[in-house]
């Protein structure tokens, strides 16, 4: 009887195992839309309904096309998209896309194995289901195709989701320069013990020290340092040339410091993004504007709280939560625009107990530009963390004074912040 048994779910299984796998794959698409409907933000929304719409039209096409074979590739591409879109430490909102992912393999692999065994075969007409995913893959390859290079040979600037205009990464003619600066400061996080920490130092072609100029500190993210913006990723540099060659925007100071301090805080970094508050307020901001030419009359609170709106404060990933936790909520008397791409982690409780405190409740806050790549595994927990924002700081109007950009086809990475830096250098210190 067990054997009888066995054998009779083996077969139901043989015949239902295009439609169960069809139907999995499908299943973890609609939580996962609903999952991204439920962030309130449509843009992205739109980019996951074309992604999930694709996998779910190559899987239709493997059920009725008896094409199991066609989910190997498919589920190989899916994985690696979920590689982009989870990170294992601290965020899994896609763990769909692995779920998918595994479905879509364990499809493949039996249905080789019932080939061979010359169980199922191919559908007579198996290429007219293929087509549907076939031409709507290529469909969205030629509107990101044309989209891409209708930005890359654009002649003017302007917000863009798609690329950096090529004009911007030719060598410029006028160069600006990059300056190491030195300066003590504590370990305020651990010991507050004294170091001796570097920024890099942007200072635009002409710079004239009896000039006053804008300025803006910029922090890069997890694993780098404080060559990454200027010297790690020489393209930013090359932009930011050709921007101020180009009159796009007013020449600027550029200030790229580290959250590291030595060997501190290695078992988690969380601490550092709120200690280089003190670090930027004691010791790099007095150090850098009493060596460069800024709007601060004096390097000290008066005159940096005077100067705030020639200031501004940007960061990728953690250092886009330092630039929350350190620029926001604990130095917005010093500054009044700000950047974060790729990252938050702060929640609306923390915003508003910091930025509506009696010190800061009524400075204005001249303009917030956030980011993400639309795989980018930091956008859920951003979109959140903003709207959350949003809802509980009368100060920021979208559309007005905070926009929120999502990069088509990016993720965590290099060229998303390049972008970044673009949209964002066009937003601020401007009236």
């Amino acid at each position: 009887r067990v054997y009888t048994l066995l054998r009779k779910v083996w077969n139901t299984a043989k015949k239902h195992i295009d439609l169960c796998a069809f139907a999995l794959i499908t299943g973890i698409a609609v939580i996962d839309l609903l999952r991204y409907a439920a962030l309130g933000m449509l843009q992205p929304l739109l980019y996951m309904v074309v992604t999930e719409l694709i996998l779910v039209s190559f899987a239709f096409a493997a059920w009725k096309g008896k094409l199991p074979i066609l989910m190997l590739p498919v589920g190989l591409a899916v994985g690696w998209l979920g590689t982009w879109t989870n990170y294992l430490e601290t965020t899994l909102f896609h763990i769909g896309f692995f779920l998918q992912a595994g479905v879509a393999i364990l499809w493949a692999l039996g249905g080789i194995v019932l080939a061979l065994r010359h169980i199922k075969q191919a559908a007579p007409h198996w290429w007219v289901f293929l087509a549907l995913p076939l031409v709507l893959t290529a469909g969205c390859m030629v509107v990101c195709k044309v989209s891409y290079d209708a930005a890359r040979t654009a002649d003017r600037a302007g917000q863009t989701v798609w690329a950096v205009p090529q004009t911007y990464e030719q060598e410029c003619e006028h160069p600006g320069i990059v300056e190491h600066i030195s300066y003590e400061t504590k370990a305020y996080a651990t010991d507050e013990r004294t170091v001796e920490k570097q920024a890099c130092v942007y200072l635009p072609y002409g710079y004239d020290p009896e000039k006053q100029y804008n300025i803006l500190y910029l922090m890069h993210g997890t694993g780098d340092n404080e060559d990454y913006w200027l010297l790690a990723h020489p393209e930013n540099k090359t932009m930011l040339d050709q921007m101020i060659e180009q009159q796009v925007i007013e020449p600027l100071i550029v200030v790229t410091p580290t959250f590291y301090v030595e060997d501190d805080c290695k078992d988690g970094l969380d601490p550092l993004t709120y200690s280089f508050a003190k670090e930027l307020r004691n010791d790099l901001m007095p150090a850098v504007e009493a060596q460069y030419s800024t709007y601060a009359e004096t390097c000290d609170d008066a005159g940096f709280a005077a100067s705030r709106e020639h200031r501004a404060f940007a960061g990728l990933s953690r250092g886009a939560v330092t630039t929350n936790h350190s620029a926001v909520c604990q130095a917005l008397d010093y500054f009044a625009w700000f950047g974060t791409f790729s990252g938050s982690r702060t929640t609306a409780d923390e915003f508003r107990a910091a930025i509506q405190s009696d010190e800061f409740a009524r400075l204005p806050i001249k303009y917030l530009y956030a980011c993400g790549g639309s795989y980018d595994f930091a956008l859920p927990g951003q979109i959140e963390d903003y709207n959350n924002l949003l809802a509980v700081e009368p100060r920021l109007q979208s559309g007005v004074n905070t926009t929120f950009a999502v990069y088509p086809l990016r993720h965590h990475s290099a060229d998303n912040w390049h972008i970044a830096l673009y949209n964002f250098l066009q937003k601020v210190f401007v009236e």
